[in-house]
């Protein structure tokens, strides 16, 4: 795609396009929501990407719009989060309208193009950010927002600009779409695994499982550090575990952290212990130390393959299991002896190391969309950058 920059005009936003507010009708009188009209709030509004958006959660009717200063919003308008959350950006479907916390953009057709408008914002969210102000929430007002200038290249080269990007996001819904795939298929197999069915596709019959105690097959390491006197580098909490990732991605420093803590080797098993709904398990691929609210488990490698030990307690059946034994209501947690007698039907040692791998492949396939996605969404700044900056 040749830019031909020198033929780009400058204009201010409130020139090429009508910036429209919204509002909220009285909560007092219910007559004012029902089926009507589609009415956004910000929450609604899809982060990282930009979505077409149709249906709100909540609607309100005629008379809602008419007592309120909610105006309607044509197919096409830009809605863009203004106050509080600043800088998520859609494309309205049909006809809509939103509460106050939207700046919305309604384009004169042969000036300004709808999309081209909505990645140009996009570029421009730092800037957003910064111009707003505010004690109680951040809100960015709609002078401010009239008054900023947009570059107009001709129509056809916004609308392929537009495109552009489109085409970006398209691929990274399709990665997403495939890592989605990936999960659903893993969680199939462990459920088939260890569920009821006991089975592996065709490599495993009810004679290769065995029932054994959770303390049989994992060992609790509960040695003790104190951050501030440690030589180790590498702290995790467990707000750097993801839900159903064996991976650490994140990771914070001792020096930031106080009190006892507990001893991490290379290998070990990271189990939040607190809050297992969370379904926290990572593998520690460094020495460190761990928050006292996670579980150190290692393999017992006389009764269970050590790569092993991870995926099953990703499985349905251990979390689960995890979340019935935890005590307590606001922060429920899990104690090591009752964690220890809980017995399990597994397959037996011998037959593991194959189901490992395949379990291992699914996790490195994972890993490669990952990056697949952080390329894409890395090309699509700089391009953003480059073009719109």
């Amino acid at each position: 795609m040749k830019l031909r920059k020198e033929k780009w005009k400058v204009e201010k936003i409130g020139n090429v396009c009508q910036v429209i507010s919204g509002g909220t009708p009285s909560r007092n009188v219910d007559e004012y929501f029902g089926i009507d009209i589609s009415w956004f709030t910000p929450t609604e509004i899809p982060k990282d990407k930009i979505e077409i958006v149709y249906e709100s959660r909540e609607n309100i009717t005629e008379l809602g719009l008419k007592k309120s200063s909610a105006k309607i919003l044509p197919e096409g308008t830009v809605l863009l989060t203004s106050r509080a959350t600043i800088g998520l950006i859609a494309i309205a479907g049909k006809k809509v309208t939103t509460n106050q916390g939207f700046a919305n953009f309604i384009c004169i057709d042969k000036v300004l193009n709808n999309w081209y408008l909505a990645y140009w914002l996009n570029s421009k969210v730092n800037l957003i950010k910064s111009l707003s102000s505010g004690t109680t929430f951040k809100e960015i007002s709609k002078t401010t927002i009239r008054n900023l200038k947009i570059p107009l290249p001709p129509l056809e080269e916004q609308k392929q600009i537009a495109a552009l990007f489109q085409s970006i996001e398209t691929a990274i819904g399709q990665v997403e779409g495939q890592e989605k795939n990936l999960l659903k298929l893993k969680n199939q197999l462990l459920r088939e695994l260890f569920g009821e069915m006991l089975q592996f596709g065709n490599y495993l019959n009810k004679n290769d499982f065995e029932k054994i105690k959770f303390e049989k097959i994992a060992l609790n390491i509960s040695e003790r550090v104190e951050p501030q006197k440690t030589t180790l580098d590498t702290y995790v909490g467990l707000e750097h575990l993801d839900p159903d990732n064996l991976v650490i991605a994140r990771t914070g420093k001792p020096d930031d952290v106080i009190g006892t803590k507990l001893k991490i080797y290379k290998g070990d098993i990271i189990f939040g212990k607190r809050r297992a709904y969370q379904r926290k398990v990572s593998v520690s691929h460094f020495d460190g130390i761990a928050s006292a609210h996670s579980m150190i488990l290692r393999a017992n490698e006389k009764n269970i393959e050590k790569d092993f030990l991870p995926f099953f307690m990703q499985s349905d059946v251990f979390m689960n299991r995890a979340v019935q034994i935890s005590e307590g209501s606001l922060s429920p947690t899990i104690k090591w002896k009752t964690l220890a007698s809980q017995e399990f039907i597994l397959p037996k040692k011998e037959k593991q190391k194959r189901i490992t791998e395949v379990f291992k492949q699914f996790d490195i396939t994972k890993e490669q969309l990952k990056q697949q996605k952080t390329t894409l969404k890395n090309l699509k700044q700089k391009l953003l950058s480059e073009i719109l900056g």
